[in-house]
C-alpha cells in the first residue's frame, strides 16, 4: 500500500512548490506529490522510499520526467549524494495498538524517526541546503524542536493549521 497524500502532505507542497531549487531530496515520497512539485524548479529530484511500491508506482507514474529519479531507500541507506533541499513527510504518529503502519508510526513517541533523520541529514546538505519537513502535535513538537537544537539546526516554523483533532506543522530546518 502506498501511502496517498493528506493534509499534511499538501501544506508541504505549498512550500515545496515555493521554495525548493537546485538538487533536491524527497525523502519518504509515496506517491511522488513532493517530488513532482519539486521538479519544475530541480536541477534534479532524487525520490526514495523504502516501500518498494511506492518506488515503483512513482516509476510508472513519472517516467516522462528526465529530472526524476526514483530509488528504494530506508531513510538514507541508497543516498550518498548531498542536496540543496531535502523534503520529507515523515512517519511521525506515536505507535498504538490501532496503527503499528510504516507510513503513518514514527516509532514508540513518534518522533523516533524523526530523530534518525535529522542525525543522519547534516552529511547530506549542501552548504546552505535546508529541510522542509512536516509533522503534528501527536509527534511532541517541543521535542522535535529539542532534537534539532542539540543537533545545532536552526529552526523556522512556516506554517501550522489545526485540522479536526490536530495541529500540523511544517518547518524549515537549516545548518
Amino acid at each position: 500500500m502506498v501511502y496517498l497524500p493528506r493534509e499534511d502532505s499538501y501544506m508541504l507542497k505549498k512550500w515545496v512548490e515555493k521554495l525548493v531549487k537546485g538538487d533536491i531530496l524527497d525523502m519518504g515520497t509515496g506517491t511522488g506529490i513532493q517530488a513532482f512539485a519539486a521538479a519544475p524548479k530541480a536541477k534534479k529530484v532524487i525520490a526514495v522510499d523504502k516501500n518498494p511500491e511506492a518506488v515503483e508506482y512513482c516509476k510508472n507514474a513519472f517516467h516522462i520526467f528526465k529530472n526524476l529519479e526514483f530509488r528504494v531507500s530506508d531513510l538514507f541507506s541508497n543516498v550518498p549524494e548531498k542536496f540543496d533541499f531535502i523534503i520529507f513527510n515523515p512517519p511521525y504518529l506515536p505507535e498504538s495498538k490501532y496503527d503499528k503502519e510504516i507510513d503513518t508510526t514514527g516509532g514508540k513517541e513518534g518522533w523516533e524517526t524523526i530523530e534518525k533523520f535529522l542525525k543522519e541529514s547534516k552529511k547530506h546538505l549542501n552548504k546552505n541546503g535546508k529541510i522542509l519537513m512536516v509533522f503534528s502535535s501527536f509527534t511532541n513538537p517541543k521535542k522535535v524542536l529539542e532534537i534539532a537544537k542539540k543537533l545545532k539546526y536552526k529552526e523556522k516554523m512556516l506554517e501550522k493549521k489545526h485540522f479536526n483533532f490536530e495541529d500540523i506543522f511544517v518547518y524549515e530546518f537549516s545548518i
